[in-house]
């Protein structure tokens, strides 16, 4: 990642949310397009040694994402997200879940409402995301998980993927 762009990773205990803001070298479409198409959700979403699989999208409001991520020996974690409300290329909501492979949401885990949105900022593409948990229960869980390590790596997978996207 180059050193001068924008990264803030925000954990407001008292309001359980995550504020992540972080610049990318590429256009504001490019950053969309890299968040709500599958095929390039796969190629950077999971945190190395991991690798993501999408079993179904479909981006719309009232749509979903059904994906997994996978370890090197080939354990799957499957996460679910519904699609709230989409503006293209500037905003999309959603809720996420942890899941099973038929998409049963594990009530055991906690959920998030996601609100990501696009800006330009000279140049490049200024993206922000507020994950908003149930509690600071839920916010704790998440961290305890590995969220901040996890999230951070899967953006500098996005970084190499913009790179190789504009080469």
């Amino acid at each position: 990642m180059n050193k001068n762009l924008q990264f803030d990773f925000l954990a407001d205990k008292v309001q359980s949310t995550i504020t992540i803001r972080r610049e990318f070298q590429c256009g504001r479409q490019l950053a969309w397009d890299c968040h709500t198409k599958h095929e390039l959700l796969e190629q950077w979403f999971a945190p190395k040694p991991f690798t993501a699989k999408t079993k179904s999208m479909d981006f719309r409001a009232g749509g979903h994402w059904h994906y997994a991520m996978v370890d090197p020996k080939g354990t799957e974690y499957w996460g679910w997200t519904d699609y709230l409300t989409i503006k293209p290329i500037d905003q999309y909501t959603s809720k996420d879940a942890f899941c099973n492979e038929a998409g049963e949401i594990n009530p055991d885990m906690p959920r998030a409402g996601w609100s990501v949105s696009f800006f330009d900022k000279g140049e490049n593409a200024l993206v922000e995301t507020i994950i908003q948990y149930n509690s600071l229960a839920d916010l704790e869980k998440v961290q305890q998980m590995g969220m901040q390590e996890g999230f951070s790596a899967a953006l500098e997978n996005l970084d190499e993927l913009l790179e190789s996207l504009q080469n």
